[in-house]
């Protein structure tokens, strides 16, 4: 087996570790499904994330770099403004940026203490989920002292809220993380703590679900009083329900669903994403998808689909990114393409993408349709995985910048809301890669990496070896306790074209294998099994949109290469299309600008400091 471990090992270290992890994730798994608190059993499931490992990789590393960031992150830091409020010993320094009590002045621009103690509720969901990973029982130990940490300042009307400038946004990311605190690290306070909570935020909260719109029309301070994200909370919500069983949960979730400016018109086909905030719009999509799961409403299923729909054929960059400046903009006026020119802040990138992960998850377990993975490992590689890591100080990745000429750059304020979503991501994607089915399993992300499931009495796993995206070729190592019926479902990506292969056991298989859907291999496994798969990686030109024809990323497979140097080059189409690989560590390619000069190409993950363009000129 890859990696040196044993296959008699790791089956058995399988059903040990089975045994000693809940079996759930941050979407219902199959064993969840029978509770009665959800209406829609989905034909997917994610697996136990502690059944997924990833092997050395780009994955693998920033799984680990935000993993022990926050493991080493001072506590009483992270407490320190809920016990200022609260008038208890708040001993530790100041964490700085957007988390401090003051500072904040829009009349300044000066962001300083901008949300209060903002993202501590996903500094805990991100550590709730690597403990769900790892076992690290030091990562758990953590959990329980943050968890009972914060519990002892939350009085009975939480004060904490008063005068608080978004108060729903930092209550989502607190109920979030005292959700997978009591999940995935079993602590007996959080749930009590979450219905605490839950009942005094009430009081902070509006009627129902306010589109920006909406709170720009009602009396407030100032304009930042007007960005409160009310119709992301009812996931969240609705998780609580299904953990809980609690009807509070149900009806506040209900309440808080954005059904008359947002879900309503995309469930009925109409665009209404433009001029919307991006990232948390995208977000609100993961609403609408609970609202199906748990109340089976056909309707918010439509308008997560359609919405989707509209994000990627409206609003997306060959990156796979969107929202430039954070905001959509309006369908066939050449916004994308104006961007470049315009703004180095294209796509909220750990944000973004843990957004888009969720969304492209959801979509994938409801309808197993391969293009949701296909877009999932588009921004993976073009935006996710670019990201520099999260420094000591808060220090954070925060755009992608696909300018005419672009570059990376750290965010000018401390512990934004990226620091937030980044370690949650990160560890998510564990759940990304496999799907389990009532008849077998889906490989969702290529990897390098392994799964272990059990079926019935059998017990069952998978490793991939595999270099990709660099290298067209992936290997799944089969192993098995006895020989097993079920079926192995591969992505084949859409543009695989032409003739992708798969063998089993070095033998072709006999079905058409078509781009764009799931390859079915269904047989009686036995252990030493062996699955290769072989894509097709053909170049190809993408303009930015229509309205700019003559702008255009190369894009090989999933990856697009841009072109490193400090002005945009011009090409010939055709000169461009002949391209060539380097073969060198930083996966860079060349091509022969308009001018004749050599152009080396390079992907988003391998650019450092260097000064790139995502989108290059093309002559007429």
């Amino acid at each position: 087996m890859a990696n040196g471990i044993d296959r008699r090992t790791f089956l058995k270290a399988a059903s040990v570790s089975a045994a000693g992890m809940v079996a759930t994730s941050s979407l219902p798994s199959l064993a969840e499904q029978g509770t009665g608190l959800i209406a829609v059993t989905t034909p997917l499931a994610t697996l136990p994330y502690a059944d997924v490992q990833l092997h050395d990789g780009p994955m693998k590393r920033q799984f680990e770099e935000n993993h022990a960031r926050y493991l080493h992150l001072d506590e009483d830091r992270m407490l320190k403004v809920f016990r200022q409020v609260a008038g208890l010993p708040a001993p530790g320094e100041d964490m700085g940026g957007w988390y401090d009590l003051t500072g904040f002045s829009l009349e300044r621009n000066d962001f300083h203490g901008f949300i209060a103690g903002h993202s501590f509720g996903q500094y805990l969901s991100g550590l709730a989920r690597s403990y769900a990973a790892t076992g690290s029982e030091e990562t758990r130990a953590k959990i329980n002292r943050l968890v009972k940490g914060y519990g002892v300042t939350l009085d009975p009307k939480a004060k904490f809220f008063v005068n608080y400038r978004l108060p729903a946004y930092t209550y989502d990311k607190l109920s979030c993380g005292l959700i997978d605190a009591h999940e995935y690290a079993h602590d007996p306070m959080a749930m009590e703590i979450h219905e605490r909570l839950t009942r005094a935020i009430a009081s902070y909260l509006p009627e129902k679900a306010l589109s920006r719109a909406e709170q720009r029309s009602r009396p407030h301070k100032d304009t930042a009083y007007t960005w409160d994200e009310t119709y992301t909370l009812p996931e969240n919500l609705f998780l609580a329900y299904q953990r809980s069983g609690k009807p509070l949960y149900l009806e506040m979730a209900k309440k808080f669903l954005e059904d008359d400016t947002y879900f309503n018109p995309l469930a009925e086909g109409n665009n209404v994403l433009p001029f919307e905030h991006a990232y948390s719009h995208v977000n609100a999509f993961s609403s609408a998808m609970q609202a199906y799961i748990t109340l089976g409403s056909e309707k918010h299923l439509r308008a997560a689909k359609n919405g989707f729909e509209m994000l990627q054929k409206t609003q997306s960059f060959a990156t796979g990114g969107w929202g430039p400046n954070e905001s959509f903009g309006e369908p066939g006026t050449g916004q994308l393409g104006d961007s470049l020119g315009h703004t180095h802040a294209s796509f909220e990138t750990p944000c973004g993408a843990y957004g888009h992960f969720k969304i492209t998850r959801y979509l994938l377990r409801v309808t197993r349709e391969a293009r949701y993975g296909d877009s999932m490992e588009r921004v993976l590689y073009n935006t996710i995985l670019g990201a520099w890591p999260i420094q000591a100080d808060g220090t954070s990745f925060y755009y992608s910048d696909y300018a005419n000429t672009g570059k990376k750059a750290w965010y000018r304020d401390k512990w934004p809301c990226c620091s937030g979503t980044f370690p949650q991501l990160a560890a998510d994607y564990h759940i990304s890669t496999y799907l389990r089915s009532h008849d077998g399993i889906y490989v969702n992300l290529f990897t390098p990496s392994s799964v272990r499931w059990t079926d019935g009495s059998t017990k069952l796993a998978l490793a991939q070896v595999t270099k990709y995206p660099f290298d067209n070729k992936i290997e799944i190592q089969v192993s098995t306790s006895e020989p097993h019926e079920c079926t192995i479902y591969v992505r084949i990506p859409a543009w695989a074209s032409p003739n992708p292969v798969v063998m089993v056991n070095g033998k072709r298989v006999a079905d058409a294998i078509e781009p764009g859907h799931f390859a079915a291999l269904h047989n009686t496994w036995k252990d030493g099994d062996r699955i290769e798969i072989e894509l097709p990686m053909p170049l190809r030109l993408e303009a930015v949109d229509v309205n700019h024809p003559n702008l255009v990323a190369l894009v090989q497979g999933p990856v697009v290469l841009m072109a490193v140097g400090e002005t945009q080059p011009t090409f010939d189409a055709q000169s461009l299309l002949r391209a060539r690989p380097l073969n060198n560590a930083a996966g860079d390619w060349s091509a022969t600008s308009a001018d004749g000069a050599q152009v080396t190409m390079r992907p988003f993950m391998l650019i450092d400091k260097e000064s790139y363009s995502t989108y290059l000129r093309i002559k007429s």
